[in-house]
């Protein structure tokens, strides 16, 4: 029976649902990551995760797998976030529990959507559910640290990525007969990474002078996914038309402050922001209004420590390249927690978690 479970099953099941949810990373905006599994007598009878917004949520994906339905009253589910309870793109996902007589319901984490925080777990109460919540918490929570952000403290999530070389400089001094190309510090390996993070966020940032400087895509071209929608600082719009960020037709926002009508042809927004107040999290304030729930802060020095010196900022990713410039533009420095060190070849990167925002 169903009381007679033990944590550590509950864990193996919500692990195994965690594992499913991360297949939908980078294609579920504006909907959470989530996984589930459908569970009789300690097997696996149906599981499935949410794939993308619009299509079936990761329980009605469980459910459908289960081919023998009589099986699924005396079965337990197992679901990563909470069961939605409100019509949206799709009917909710407690009434489809309920309707399909499972009685027994297992929960990672609440949902911090307003539409359904609680909503979804007392319903599934309401109609004689047994229900177990917080299992993994944190582990869930994490999964979709994105999607939390977003709907707790009205921003995207963000992270800081930067290369910087073994002696500390993110670029050479550069005057107005350098190149329009970057420097490149990280090497291939690295690189490729860096365009898997692309696939994975929603948006990416860049300020006026590097731009300018390294007249760089910011695209996904070493990694399948989407492309990022492009976010540029250019206050007096200084940055040409035929720029690639303002050319190839991928969705790109400038803020800036001088007022221009939407760039149709282009696929280019412009917004308006004062540049001598608080424009970190005046960004913030745009992009929660275009629901971007994540977004990478990927240069130059002075937008980095704008984020930083905000502390508006998740996590931070330095790549330390296996060069040196032995003088140039000095890169960003971080006082909070390492919790990550992996290696690319040569490459070092470092991962840092903002503990104190």
């Amino acid at each position: 029976m169903y009381y007679f479970y033990t944590v550590n099953i509950h864990e193996k099941y919500i692990k195994r649902c965690i594992e499913l949810a991360k297949n939908g990373l980078g294609t579920t905006y504006p909907n959470p990551m989530v996984g589930s599994v459908i569970v009789l007598n300690d097997t696996i009878i149906g599981e499935g995760w949410h794939k993308k917004a619009g299509e079936a949520h990761a329980e009605v994906n469980a459910i459908n797998s289960v081919k023998d339905k009589s099986l699924l009253k005396d079965a337990t589910i197992y679901v990563s976030l909470e069961p939605c309870s409100h019509f949206g793109k799709t009917p909710p996902c407690a009434n489809l529990i309920v309707e399909r007589g499972i009685k027994n319901v297992v929960i990672g984490v609440v949902d911090a959507n307003s539409k359904v925080s609680g909503r979804g777990v007392q319903y599934l109460k309401n109609n004689a559910c047994n229900v177990i919540v917080g299992i993994l918490e944190e582990e869930c929570y994490n999964l979709n640290k994105r999607f939390f952000t977003f709907h707790t403290k009205k921003r995207p999530f963000i992270i800081l990525k930067w290369a910087e070389t073994k002696d500390g400089f993110i670029d050479k001094l550069r005057d107005e007969t350098s190149e329009n190309t970057p420097n490149w510090i990280s090497n291939e390996y690295s690189q490729q990474y860096v365009h898997k993070m692309r696939a994975e966020e929603q948006a990416i940032l860049v300020g006026t002078t590097t731009a300018l400087n390294d007249n760089p895509s910011l695209t996904v071209r070493s990694w399948s996914g989407k492309n990022p929608i492009r976010i540029i600082l250019d206050r007096t719009l200084k940055i040409p038309n035929d720029y690639n960020l303002l050319s190839d037709g991928i969705k790109t926002i400038v803020f800036s402050e001088v007022k221009r009508m939407i760039d149709a042809g282009r696929n280019v927004i412009f917004e308006q922001i004062e540049f001598n107040k608080n424009v970190p999290q005046q960004i913030c304030e745009t992009l929660y209004k275009y629901e971007i729930q994540s977004v990478i802060i990927e240069g130059g020095k002075q937008t980095l420590e704008s984020f930083i010196d905000a502390n508006l900022w998740d996590e931070a990713y330095k790549f330390i390249g296996d060069v040196y410039f032995e003088k140039g533009l000095v890169a960003p420095k971080l006082t909070s927690a390492l919790i990550k060190r992996l290696n690319f070849s040569n490459d070092i990167l470092e991962i840092y978690k903002n503990e104190n925002n």
